[in-house]
């Protein structure tokens, strides 16, 4: 099957990608502003460079807080692990940061399914253990499809 070549969404009175279309070879500043400006936008798509340098912000941030955390374990005089003031701190601030990026982060997640031309709904899948997170995984490295313009919607931007 062949599909017409894909010509890149701009527009022309700033000359950037417009937020509705995916922005292909996005950098690192440019992926983690179109994440929050499109905080809650599951239609769409998002293009992997998008989706991959946010991986990267959130594993790095994930990290700092389990680092924060484990350093502020105390262990008592009976040999127990017990919760100091840094791990409480840690705790929290990784509350906030699921709270704050879950909703987000499935959003960016559907957006990458569509650009494979995939259904959203196939983010289920990891229910499915071990193997589903794998299936996923595999599903988000898969390169742009062009089929999956059907998923754009300019006109609500």
């Amino acid at each position: 099957m062949s599909y017409p070549q894909q010509q890149p969404a701009f527009s022309p009175a700033t000359g950037e990608t417009p937020l509705w279309a995916p922005l292909y070879g996005a950098s690192f500043q440019q992926a983690v502003q179109r994440f929050f400006k499109k905080y809650t936008t599951f239609s769409g798509r998002a293009s992997r460079s998008e989706y991959w340098w946010w991986a990267l912000v959130s594993f790095a941030v994930s990290i700092v807080i389990n680092v924060l955390t484990s350093t502020g374990m105390t262990t008592a005089a009976s040999g127990a692990t017990a919760l100091g003031p840094g791990a409480v701190v840690g705790l929290i601030l990784g509350v906030i940061w699921v709270l704050a990026t879950i909703v987000p982060s499935l959003a960016l997640l559907a957006r990458r399914l569509h650009d494979v031309n995939l259904s959203a709904w196939l983010i289920l899948v990891v229910l499915v253990p071990f193997l589903g997170g794998l299936a996923l995984l595999v599903m988000t490295i898969l390169p742009t499809n062009p089929a999956g313009q059907r998923f754009d919607q300019p006109s609500g931007y």
